[in-house]
């Protein structure tokens, strides 16, 4: 049996916990059953005595168990309506496993084609995989070092979530800029095209007025000119009548002398 999604961590075997998935039964547990013996053989020999471990040994069994637990959870799934458990492997790693899961990562990154560089999914879903795989074997040998690294990945996921809100947001605040960047530019387009039209109907006044000016001052300079003219001719007319009346004065008192 094959969980639906296969992990770089390391996990035992699945184990079917209920054939109905509407209730969940204690987990099963394999029964141990001794092989019979012909009739007539004679006494069953006793089974091999077995290295019981310590108590203290298996309380720290017990307790790296719950921690490898807490840290990585087991995985259930359903398959055709049966209920399957898969805890994480307690097994502690050599080095043989230690390269294995380098040239499984590098597969795999290969296989699904992940990124080199920049942002990829993928290559951050394998790495993280792989990194809980490491978790996983220094827990065993040393359950506060694992702890710790658990405190690592946490922190680590809280900081690369709070970067992905971060950019969630700003790309929300630059679609909000943008669209309020479109519709300003089209109201901005309307107030260009009625500050243009105002522009043309004051250019047309303007020049209006300066040929109504024109107008006034060509008609000021010819009203100017006769009036000129006119004093011109008045200034002569009066010349004139004044060498007159002159002329009839001295002619009137030259005689007399």
């Amino acid at each position: 049996m094959i969980p639906p999604n296969a992990s770089l961590v390391k996990y035992d075997n699945p184990v079917l916990v209920s054939r109905n998935t509407d209730k969940k039964t204690p987990r099963a547990r394999a029964l141990k059953v001794s092989p019979t013996s012909p009739q007539g053989t004679g006494p069953v020999p006793n089974p091999p005595a077995k290295n019981k471990p310590s108590g203290l040994d298996a309380k720290a069994a017990q307790q790296t168990d719950e921690i490898l637990n807490s840290i990585l959870p087991p995985r259930e799934w359903t398959e055709n309506g049966q209920l399957w458990v898969q805890q994480v492997s307690s097994t502690p790693a050599t080095r043989l496993d230690v390269v294995n899961l380098q040239e499984e990562l590098d597969r795999r990154l290969q296989q699904r084609q992940a990124r080199e560089t920049g942002i990829c999914p993928v290559r951050r879903e394998l790495y993280s995989q792989c990194f809980d795989e490491l978790i996983r074997q220094v827990t065993i040998n040393c359950a506060e070092r694992g702890l710790l690294l658990l405190r690592v990945r946490d922190e680590i996921r809280m900081t690369i979530a709070a970067y992905q809100t971060l950019y969630e947001s700003s790309v929300a605040f630059g679609m909000r800029k943008a669209l309020q960047a479109e519709q300003g530019k089209s109201d901005m387009e309307k107030r260009i095209k009625d500050l243009e039209d105002e522009k043309r109907k004051l250019e047309k006044d303007v020049n209006e007025l300066k040929a109504k000016c024109d107008q006034i001052e060509n008609r000021a300079k010819e009203q100017r000119q006769v009036e000129e003219k006119k004093h011109t001719e008045e200034i002569q007319f009066l010349k004139r009548t004044n060498q007159q009346l002159k002329t009839q004065l001295e002619g009137i008192i030259a005689p007399k002398k």
